[in-house]
């Protein structure tokens, strides 16, 4: 059995007064919100961002599409975050008017402690990026120097070594979710956490969709049942490709998100309800048995709201507990951390390596819509190729 840690690292609390005081920890990184940016920065994004109307033209970022301009939001709250943590933060700024030299500066130094040089310069350039939206007057050159600077020197790690093949994934994921099922051990909700981890491997080996749409997967949309099939659908204003992605489901997977869906996911979303007393109905929503949920269409049917739920909120998972959650699991299951970009590579490299007579089909499960983005995983599906077809010809060499 493998032993899931929750969504998010736990606190001290229930830990007996005798015991020794704990360091206080750091403030935890996040992604400052739109509403907590300042007034000017929060005013400006909102202009930004507004579509045109009839005649009217639209914001400088109203041409984005919205998963682009959440990417950009995103990374320009981290910027905010590390100034409120380090007391820097000026809620009556200048719209981007704390993005200064100086304070890029210190913000670097703490993102290279804890980032790649690749994640680094692409976070500089979206912070730009948010900031010409913000005030689009002022001239960030100087910015677009050090973003330079940074992507001359980026140095992408290898991944090969974390590189596995997809129904590797499939399968680990299907495991939990019957470990997680078969063992009387579990309270509910340890349970409801593993087999929702164990759905979330196994549903992304298998559409390999980017993270930002897998986290915000909603029943009735983006995930649906469309006969008795469920399906993925995507349009094109919440893809990077600008293109509507479609996929459906294969069946392998129908009996784990039943699973999830009819018993499991209830309990998680109940945490949510934990203050007015609902947690003490988890064990009603587990009497009727998986068999008997599993036969109700109607109750597939009519379920509703965020696809993945949080075991410490019950609300919506963010971006970073979703990364979290599956580059823990994987770690756990298979030895080794695959995150979910990671997820994407894998799905190419197998591609390539077992339809390499289909150059296309990597471009398009990826949704790459310039095939030469997919094509630097070809050269390791080959060297895999090579050392297969070299293994049998010293099996052969040997027989003879």
């Amino acid at each position: 059995m493998h032993k899931l840690a929750s969504d998010q690292p736990s606190g001290g609390e229930g830990r007996l007064a005798a015991s020794p005081p704990r360091r206080p920890q750091a403030p935890q990184i996040r992604s400052a919100p739109i509403a907590e940016w300042s007034i000017a920065d929060r005013a400006a994004w909102a202009r930004a961002i507004a579509p045109g109307v009839r005649l009217r033209k639209g914001g400088a970022g109203a041409h984005l599409a919205r998963i682009t301009q959440g990417d950009l939001a995103r990374r320009y709250g981290y910027f905010v975050d590390h100034l409120m943590r380090t007391g820097r933060f000026e809620p009556d700024a200048a719209a981007a008017g704390q993005v200064t030299p100086d304070h890029i500066e210190r913000f670097l130094e703490e993102l290279r402690s804890r980032i790649g040089s690749v994640t680094l310069a692409g976070t500089i350039y979206k912070v730009r990026r948010a900031s010409e939206l913000l005030n689009p007057a002022r001239d960030f050159a100087w910015l677009g120097e050090i973003e330079k600077d940074l992507a001359l020197v980026m140095q992408p790690l290898s991944k090969s070594h974390r590189v596995v093949d997809p129904d590797r994934l499939v399968e680990a994921g299907l495991a939990l979710v019957q470990e997680a099922n078969d063992d009387p051990a579990l309270t509910p909700l340890r349970r409801a956490r593993q087999v929702r981890n164990g759905v979330m491997i196994a549903l992304l080996a298998l559409c390999p969709i980017r993270l930002k749409n897998f986290v915000a997967l909603d029943l009735q949309t983006s995930f649906r049942r469309i006969w008795s099939r469920w399906w993925i659908v995507l349009d094109r204003k919440h893809t990077k490709s600008g293109r509507p992605d479609e996929r459906r489901v294969p069946r392998d997977l129908d009996a784990a998100i039943a699973s999830y869906l009819l018993i499991h996911r209830p309990v998680l979303r109940a945490v949510a309800r934990r203050e007015n007393g609902a947690m003490s109905d988890i064990g009603h929503l587990l009497a009727n048995g998986e068999d008997a949920a599993l036969s109700s269409a109607e109750t597939l049917d009519a379920a509703a709201g965020p696809l993945w739920l949080s075991s410490n909120s019950g609300e919506r998972m963010s971006y970073s507990s979703v990364e979290l959650a599956i580059t823990a699991t994987t770690l756990l299951t298979l030895g080794v951390e695959v995150s979910p970009h990671l997820f994407r590579a894998c799905a190419a490299s197998a591609i390539y390596a077992y339809a390499g007579d289909n150059p296309n089909l990597a471009s398009a499960v990826l949704q790459h819509t310039d095939r030469r983005v997919t094509e630097e995983h070809y050269n390791r599906a080959s060297s895999v190729q090579a050392a297969l077809q070299y293994a049998e010809i010293v099996k052969g060499a040997a027989r003879q």
